[in-house]
């Protein structure tokens, strides 16, 4: 948490180009952010940092929403692939869902990357 938090902080400021925040308001109140950003020593890659939507509004188009408004953005910059770092833990099966309902696909998987018995999953999209 204290790293999105960061992140958010960093792109909140202007100074730091590396990183963009598109907000989700509803009723005058934030429901969601996404934060991404190009990859270091990439031509046209990007990473999917974080992405996070208010329990009151799940399941109601919020984080489809970022995600096409976020694609929508980097087409513009030119990009032409978009990677999420995941994990494969049962908890973050409905994550992995939504990823794969917005398209991103599965290319790589580090077996035992956060701890034994639990792998990093690396998906990504193509523009």
């Amino acid at each position: 948490m204290e790293c999105a938090l960061e992140l958010i902080d960093l792109a909140a400021t202007g100074t730091n180009r590396d990183y963009q925040v598109l907000v989700a308001v509803r009723d005058d109140k934030v429901v969601g952010y996404v934060c991404y950003g190009p990859t270091p020593m990439t031509d046209g890659c990007y990473d999917l940092y974080w992405i996070a939507s208010s329990p009151a509004v799940r399941g109601q188009g919020v984080g489809a929403a970022l995600v096409s408004a976020m694609e929508g953005d980097i087409r513009r910059r030119k990009g032409r692939l978009i990677r999420v770092e995941t994990s494969a833990m049962e908890a973050y099966g409905p994550t992995r869902g939504f990823y794969a309902g917005m398209q991103y696909r599965e290319e790589s998987r580090f077996r035992d990357f956060y701890k034994v018995g639990e792998d990093l999953i690396i998906l990504a999209k193509r523009l």
